[in-house]
């Protein structure tokens, strides 16, 4: 009988180890959908039942408790949500109108006790303020401790003066059955009969986000690239969560936000190609309208921890550098709508000289890609052919990117490229509901070799328009775009010119 393949024999250790541990399903939108399991031993009647150590971050009303075998079913009478764990604040709170001990400490290190009455004890718990102002709020008002939500500082009678602080460490009697030291969920389950069963524990938690980054690595000359992708995890839920299965969501799935209200049959496939080594690598599918990256092995996440971890590497990626010189600064008429511009005379006569520079290459498999890229950071570096090193050369953001579409990014201006525009002509309506508008661009090549420089324009008067007159062919971009493509030898200037008729009969 043949061994089996050191492949199978991993993938039955992986899923062996992610049966004993979390599952998670990370949003980029800062909240998570967290699995878990717990062993409950019912019997006839009611079972109070506890599950300690959820996060501090959990949406109550998302929570499902169920047999994922499908065998019992959980008639839940109650189910309640402690978060208000154990902090000096809270106990202070707890005995406020009491008298309790404080622990004092001399210079010379002796210790002895003072009682005091706490009068005020100036805490008001903020664990819910994920829920009720969003998770950012509520992480910093984390770190201001336990006295903060403006309620003020302590106040303490001791031998009957008030202190507005405390006159030393508090002393506090042994803790309670009722308290809790971690967030806990608690139920009251129905069970007809008695039944042992490990149950699955799903909810809906705030404080948990990813972001997708790429840095691009050129050469000093050239149109090819190298793209290493990282997905960065943080973890801000108050909770660790050890040997993790972790998958990512990405796309925009609608999450009804406190603050701000908003609104495949594709198989497995490899996110880049499979080295010799064969390492276990990030896999990514379609899933309904967004797209599921799974990380391959299980992971410990810990709490307010940034985990990284590589899911997309290309080399030798072609990715031309587009030059773009979009003249009219328009700036000064945002918001403005057909019939105002119409009425303008001095529209898009404000000239902007930069000369934009943008790298645009296609995300397909023959390109070495064609995977799904997930919202994200881009950082463009190029190699200095003089000592191998890399430079920084600008960065962006990409939105969300389906395989075989195109990327173009914007990563800075041109220095030795200028841009010149300016009106020529201008006759206004006369009468017969026309106008025209005459343009001179010039463009400025300093560099020393040749370049191709698309020319930007815009006809933004009205939605009637024809160029009557052209010193260069152009493509129509869109319904009021068009675009000249001039290519500008070294150290000369092109000049392009056009003139254009509005209609609006």
């Amino acid at each position: 009988m043949s061994n089996p393949h050191p492949f199978v024999v991993a993938a039955a250790l992986t899923a062996a180890l992610a049966a004993q541990g979390p599952a998670l399903t990370i949003y980029n939108q800062n909240f998570a959908v967290v699995r878990d399991r717990m062993t409950l031993d019912l019997k006839p009647g009611a079972n109070d039942v506890q599950f300690v150590g959820v996060t501090t971050h959990l949406e109550p009303d998302s929570v499902v408790l169920r047999d994922p075998s499908g065998k019992v079913t959980l008639a839940v009478l109650e189910q309640n949500y402690r978060a208000d764990t154990i902090s000096q604040g809270l106990m202070l709170s707890r005995y406020e109108g009491k008298e309790i001990e404080f622990l004092v400490m001399d210079r010379d290190g002796r210790e002895s006790t003072v009682r005091g009455k706490v009068i005020r004890s100036g805490y008001q718990p903020n664990y819910g303020a994920g829920q009720r102002y969003g998770n950012q709020f509520a992480m910093r008002q984390s770190a201001l401790g336990d006295y903060s939500n403006g309620a003020g500082s302590p106040i303490v009678e001791v031998g009957g003066k008030l202190r507005f602080s405390l006159p030393g460490q508090p002393l506090f009697p042994a803790l309670t059955d009722d308290a809790v030291l971690m967030p806990t969920l608690e139920w009251r389950i129905h069970a007809n009969e008695a039944a042992k069963l490990d149950a699955e524990v799903s909810y809906v938690t705030g404080g948990m986000s990813w972001d997708a980054s790429y840095n691009l690595i050129a050469p000093e000359h050239g149109d090819t690239m190298d793209i290493v992708g990282w997905v960065t995890i943080d973890n801000q839920s108050g909770k660790v969560f050890p040997q993790a299965t972790i998958k990512l969501m990405a796309g925009d799935v609608n999450k009804i936000d406190p603050n701000q209200p908003r609104g495949g049959p594709e198989m497995w496939d490899a996110l880049s190609a499979v080295p010799e080594s064969r390492a276990p690598e990030v896999t990514e599918k379609a899933f309904d309208e967004f797209h599921l990256y799974s990380l391959p092995l299980p992971t410990t996440l810990r709490d307010r921890q940034q985990k990284q971890v590589e899911f997309v590497r290309a080399t030798g990626v072609k990715a031309k550098t587009i030059y773009v010189y979009n003249g009219a600064s328009l700036r000064n008429y945002r918001g403005w709508n057909l019939d105002a511009i119409r009425n303008q005379p001095e529209y898009g006569t404000e000239s902007n000289p930069k000369v934009w520079v943008m790298r645009e290459f296609e995300n397909s498999q023959t390109n070495g890609l064609g995977l799904p890229l997930p919202r994200g950071k881009t950082r463009f570096y190029r190699r200095d052919d003089a000592d191998g090193r890399l430079e920084f050369t600008g960065e962006n953001l990409i939105d969300h990117t389906p395989r075989d579409e195109r990327v173009r990014i914007y990563t800075g201006d041109a220095f030795d490229l200028v841009g010149e525009r300016k009106r020529t002509d201008y006759v206004g309506d006369n009468g017969n509901r026309q106008m025209e508008e005459e343009f001179e661009i010039r463009v400025r090549n300093r560099k020393a070799e040749p370049v191709e420089v698309r020319i930007a324009e815009g006809l933004y008067r009205w939605v009637n328009w024809k160029v009557i007159q052209k010193s260069h062919e152009f493509l129509k971009t869109d319904a009021q775009s068009i675009e000249f493509r001039v290519q500008v030898p070294a150290n000369t200037e092109q000049v392009v010119t056009y003139r254009v008729r509005y209609n609006w009969q």
